[in-house]
This record gives C-alpha cells, structure tokens and sequence, in this order.
C-alpha cells in the first residue's frame, strides 16, 4: 500500500460521509439502512484486514453476534448502562474472544483458516439456539433502548444520534487500520501472504503477526455486533449464522481490500443493492447480488476502491 492516499480515495471518503449524514435527514428513513451499513462496513474492514494477509474467514459474524449477545445481557442486567458504554463493551468483549480462539486459529492457513471460522461460528449459532430458557432460541433478546450519552431519547434521536457515532467511528477505525497496515506489524501481517518463511528468518513470528491481526479484526467485528444490535432492539442466532459471515466476506470483496475506504464502499453498494432488489425482485434479491459479484470479480477483481486508488509514481 502507498504511503500517500489517492485524492480519489479522499474524495470518495468525503462524499461516503457527506451521503451517510446527509441523506437520513432529507429521507428519514434511511437512517437504518445507514447505521446497517455503517456496522456492516465496519466488520468489513476487520475482515479486509485478514484478507491482507491471504486468510480468509468464513465465521467472522460470531464475533458480532457474540457481541451483540454480551450488550443484550449487560443491559438486561444493568439497565442503567449507557449506549456509548455498551458498544465499548461489544468492542473489549470481541477482541477477548479474539484473543482465546486466535491462540490456535493462527496456527492454519489457507482453506484450513477459514473452515476452523466456520466451524467454530456454527458451533455458537448451534449453542444460541438450543439454550431457549438463557438465550431466548431463535427468538433472540429484545433490548429496551438504553440512554445515550446520558440522554433518554425517543427513537428518532436515538437513531440520529447512533449514526452520526458510527460514521464518527468508521472515519476513525479506517485512519486507524491505515496506519496499522503501513506500520511495521501491517507490514508484517502483509508478509504472511507473500512470505511467510522469510518473514521468519527476519526473526518475526508469522503466528503472532496474524494472531494481532485477528485480535483487531474480532474487536472491529464485536463493535459491528455491538451498534447492530441496539440499532435493532433485537439480538438473535442468525447475527452468527454462516450467511452472515458471507454477506461480510462478499462486502470486503466488492469494496476491496486495497484501502480502508473500499469497506465502507462495499457496505453501501451492498445494504442499497440488497434494499432495493428485494423490494423489486422478492425472494430473488440474493441472485441479484450474485451477479454483482460475478461481475465484479470479472471486470472489477480490485474491487470498488481499486478503481480510485492509485499508487503515486516512485
């Protein structure tokens, strides 16, 4: 990745903000779809971050949904907690879990990887399921909506109010994993897809390169759980259902792991795309997404932000 951002990829992330805060207040309704995309876009860019390294995982979405649970618990135990602290909560509680399932997850590659993810993800969607009397099965936790920022806010305020935090974050987390992939531990995490042996006899560890990655990529993941599941007032088994971790995956691929931006790039096209050919096409809106990923990897293999980024001449 070049040390200077195209002035198209800065454009494009200005009006990316611009279109997020902009259109809920002339369309109110589309306040949901913003926030959904937003928090999708945010997982997104967690699992753009393993793509990097060349891994692939497809049981992402059991860190949002583990998040999500663990928000919809502590605020039916301690209903005085506040949003903010709650999606912080989301946050700490995915990158712990990062944390304990990295330790051995690092130690495979490849389709390995990402199947250990799956595996692991069904085996929580499973557990979620099967424990009704603690867990509600498939009928999930409803959350009463919590204060924000100490304010008791009708739902409209409340949804305003969680969007603006959400672009606010996503601005930040894609200027934060910028500078993490040009420092030297991006740098290394990078290394593991093109060389782990010689990354090796620098005298880096490849494990722990990707075990930090996958640490940030849980933790973005549970901040993802987090926002989605006060957003919907609702938590349930199908957050960590395999379906999920595709639409993840399907969404770094058609924004493109080339930058930051390409996340939220392919949150957007996608929650739109989604929106829209389900009203249109009923019941056929995931062919229609199909062929937007067929296209793409056919005309577009760099994804959305490969076709605004440029690396500046040397």
């Amino acid at each position: 990745m070049s040390k200077t951002t195209s002035p198209k990829i800065k454009i494009a992330g200005v009006l990316l903000v611009v279109f997020a805060l902009g259109l809920p207040m002339i369309w109110p309704w589309l306040k949901t779809p913003m926030v959904v995309a937003t928090s999708f876009g945010i997982a997104a860019l967690g699992v753009s971050i393993l793509i990097r390294s060349g891994q692939l995982s497809f049981g992402h979405a059991m860190f949002s949904c583990a998040a999500g649970y663990a928000v919809a618990f502590t605020a039916r135990a301690m209903p005085e907690l506040d949003s903010a602290v709650l999606i912080l909560l989301g946050t700490v509680f995915g990158a712990v879990m990062g944390m304990v399932i990295g330790l051995f997850v690092v130690r495979y590659r490849a389709i390995f990887f990402g199947m250990l993810n799956l595996a692991l993800s069904m085996v929580l969607f499973s557990i979620l399921g099967k424990f009704y009397s603690l867990t509600g099965g498939t009928d999930g936790i409803r959350l009463a909506r919590p204060t924000f920022f100490g304010v008791r806010m009708e739902r409209d305020g409340f949804e305003t109010t969680l969007l603006v935090v959400a672009v606010v974050l996503a601005v930040a987390l894609a200027w934060g994993v910028q500078r993490y992939m040009m420092s030297i531990a991006g740098q290394a995490l990078t290394a593991v897809k093109t060389n782990e042996t010689r990354l090796e006899y620098v005298g880096l560890s490849a494990n722990r390169a990707l075990w930090i990655g996958y640490v940030i990529s849980a933790a973005l993941c549970g901040l993802s759980g987090a926002m989605f599941a006060l957003m919907q007032g609702l938590v349930t088994p199908e957050m960590g259902y395999w379906v999920r971790s595709g639409e993840i995956v399907f969404i770094s691929i058609l924004g493109g792991v080339g930058h930051p931006v390409g996340a939220f790039l392919g949150a957007v096209v996608f929650e739109f795309v989604k929106l829209y050919s389900a009203a249109l096409f009923t019941g056929a809106w995931q062919m229609v997404l199909g062929f937007v990923l067929i296209g793409l990897v056919f005309f577009v293999p760099t994804g959305l932000s490969g076709l605004l980024f440029r690396k500046e001449p040397k």
